[in-house]
């Protein structure tokens, strides 16, 4: 416990980096290596492709350790820079193969690569299905990641209004295919696993 709370944070690790030293960003690697690999997994069905995808996040991220302003969060710079690494991916494909680019496309993901835990894991897989790119990677942020509404949109480069719209409409859509799973099935859904406002209207942030 002693040693977690003397533990150098993210910021100041990414500082040491950019004085030179890698070992401080070999560490920051092995705190979001996993993370950066889930989000991303979550637009890329082939797990080679997320797994090139979450190394190529880290070269640019050493390439651009200049560029990063030690006075704000790490997390959300380099999800960002994962993100646009996931947009390149995907416009590479469509001009290869015609596919369309993430913010249209709805693909499955497989559950164990979104939670651990049964009942999240399922309302991870129907919010894949029913919700738009953009509003997934949203709830995706504000959940699984626990950023704040000022985080996510460095993340997916837009006004923390238009992320609260977005956490809005996502919650909304995700509420009515909860809704329609149960009708369909005759029983009431568990939402236990997961955060009540998930489904709900958000609160103000």
């Amino acid at each position: 416990m002693t040693r977690d709370l003397q533990a150098p944070s993210d910021e100041e690790l990414a500082r040491q980096a950019q004085a030179g030293s890698l070992a401080p960003f070999e560490e920051l690697v092995y705190r979001y290596e996993g993370r950066i690999y889930r989000f991303v997994a979550n637009s890329c069905r082939v797990e080679a492709d997320a797994r090139e995808i979450t190394q190529e996040t880290f070269v640019r991220a050493f390439q651009a350790l200049d560029q990063f302003d030690a006075r704000r969060f790490f997390a959300p710079w380099l999800f960002a820079i994962a993100r646009r690494k996931c947009l390149d991916h995907h416009r590479a494909s469509a001009r290869i193969v015609g596919e369309p680019l993430p913010e249209t496309q709805d693909e499955e993901t497989p559950a164990d690569l979104l939670s651990r835990e049964e009942e999240r894991a399922n309302i991870w897989l129907l919010a894949r299905r029913c919700l738009p790119e953009l509003q997934f990677q949203a709830l995706w942020l504000r959940y699984a990641e626990e950023m704040e509404t000022a985080q996510i949109g460095r993340v997916l480069r837009k006004t923390r209004s238009h992320v609260k719209v977005l956490l809005f409409r996502a919650r909304q859509s995700l509420g009515k295919s909860l809704a329609r799973k149960e009708d369909l099935a005759g029983v009431p859904a568990r939402r236990s696993a997961f955060p009540s406002s998930l489904v709900s209207a958000p609160k103000a942030q």
